[in-house]
């Protein structure tokens, strides 16, 4: 345990470091970016390898790795929990952050002298991030969660003299802190009905659970919906996805890749940490409530995004489509982590790619994307244009893709589970879905005669091309994240 005491929190200690670092060195250096910039891209992938390190000690020790104060008994309160549900989450996020910085360049770029500051906010919401998924505490989830959110709201208003950005970071900062709030008084509420706020260890939820019985849940069940509406809100789940839309549209679109794809991780993280890790026992209880607002995340999702001419908002109404399907998978239990493992790995990429071509064909700091500025994008750039139907194709779940496998076993999970209902829902929501993918598609490839050349950035166009190779790639031959996913359980 000695050799492996830091190794848990590895991922949070990198990527914190790498942020002092950039600005440290910025100040230093006169803000040039080629003397800080390899840092920050540096710092992600060491938090990558720090996360490949974490799975192979699991894989040696079984996953019983706990870091804490040397003066505490571990196992009577673990604060941090290193399994291989933790440390796929470190892999997924380091990759998706680097990812995201190339995709975001153009924009830190444009920021000048303010850009390491952007970066820095950047390294520190991704490890507020993984701390949601590395911790069975949920204090410790609510200040990850905290972390990563009060850096997404100043990303989402970090363009000075926008008033699109600054209503962006309003509205994000308001409802955020709403749901926040809600989530803080639902652990509350579950710490005063069942006197832990740890889900595993000695004198934890689940020894509570194993050991009482509760004839009167009502403090509990309060606990839990209010945990929910919490997490629902950053996974922008209807109905409490109001926020979305104008944050998406108004926030710069070289960040909004970030804030979309990697809150959704982490959160859907913390759903399945809390409710599958913790709450199990009493699935019979949130399984409909998670049913229910699954199948109202499609039906809103899909029919919003229909009517939408712009495409930054129609992929925030997409995302509340797609979290409706990734939900689904929770009402299966433990047998829906796997599936929705993949579901979102795939689906955060895919997310990537898209708003950094939105910011290559509008601009990185735009605020507005309307789907006629791509008409004819594969005259003006074959690259772009392909690449961008390529992960339209995904994100609309067509055979071959990322998108069609992460569906499927969604839906397999919740037939199995009982919840048939639910897979006709999402079944018709998927092809009326295809309508406003095939029509940004049909756009692309729409006569233009402008004749406009379009450029992007080498940082740019290779973040877009790992997009569509995941959404590619992992359509074809899912079976090797299949496995790996497998064993990523939060138990």
């Amino acid at each position: 345990m000695g050799n492996a005491a830091l190794l848990p929190v590895a991922f949070e200690v990198i990527l914190i470091a790498g942020a002092l670092l950039v600005l440290m060195v910025a100040v230093i250096a006169d803000r040039r970016r080629s003397v800080w910039a390899p840092i920050a891209g540096v710092a992600y992938l060491a938090a990558a390898a720090a996360g490949i390190l974490q799975w192979r000690a699991v894989a040696e020790s079984g996953g019983d790795l706990y870091f804490s104060t040397p003066d505490i008994v571990i196992v009577r309160s673990p604060m941090v929990v290193m399994d291989g549900f933790s440390a796929f989450a470190a892999i997924l996020l380091g990759l998706l952050g680097f990812v995201a910085l190339l995709g975001s360049w153009d924009l830190v770029v444009r920021l000048g002298k303010r850009s390491a500051e952007f970066v820095a906010l950047g390294l520190l919401a991704v490890a507020g991030l993984h701390m949601m998924a590395a911790t069975p505490n949920l204090i410790v989830i609510f200040i990850g969660l905290e972390t990563a959110s009060i850096s997404f709201y100043i990303l989402a208003g970090f363009i000075r003299g926008s008033r699109a950005s600054d209503e962006s970071a309003l509205k994000y900062f308001l409802l955020g802190s709403l749901a926040s709030a809600m989530f803080l008084y639902g652990i509350a509420l579950t710490f005063a009905a069942t006197g832990s706020l740890t889900i595993y260890g000695a004198n934890s939820i689940r020894d509570f659970f194993s050991v009482a019985i509760i004839t009167e849940p009502g403090i509990l069940l309060a606990g839990l919906a209010l945990m929910l509406a919490g997490l629902f809100f950053k996974v922008s789940a209807a109905p409490f996805h109001q926020w979305a839309p104008d944050v998406y549209q108004g926030a710069p679109s070289a960040a909004v890749g970030l804030m979309a794809a990697g809150i959704k991780v982490a959160a859907f993280a913390a759903l399945a940490r809390i409710f599958i890790g913790g709450f199990i026992s009493q699935i019979d209880a949130w399984a409909p409530i998670i049913g229910v607002v699954a199948a109202l995340s499609m039906v809103v999702g899909t029919t919003m995004a229909l009517v939408q001419t712009d495409l930054k908002r129609l992929l925030a109404y997409s995302g509340v489509a797609h979290s409706g399907y990734l939900l689904a998978t929770f009402v299966g239990g433990v047998e829906g982590v796997p599936p929705m493992w993949f579901y979102v790995s795939t689906y955060a990429f895919m997310v990537v790619g898209a708003f950094t071509i939105v910011s290559v064909v509008n601009g990185p700091a735009a605020h507005a994307a309307p789907i006629s500025s791509f008409k004819g994008l594969a005259k003006r750039s074959p690259e772009m244009g392909w690449l961008l139907a390529i992960i339209m194709f995904g994100l609309s779940g067509m055979p071959f893709f990322a998108g069609f496998v992460g569906k499927v076993f969604a839906f397999v999970v919740a037939g199995e589970a009982g919840f048939l209902w639910l897979v006709v829902i999402g079944t018709l929501a998927t092809v009326v879905g295809l309508a406003f993918y095939l029509k940004v598609v049909a756009t692309i490839f729409a006569p233009d005669e402008s004749g406009e050349g379009l450029e992007a950035s080498t940082s740019a166009r290779i973040a877009i091309a790992i997009s569509a190779t995941v959404t590619v790639v992992f359509g074809i031959v899912p079976w090797p994240l299949l496995e790996v996913v497998r064993d990523a359980l939060p138990i």
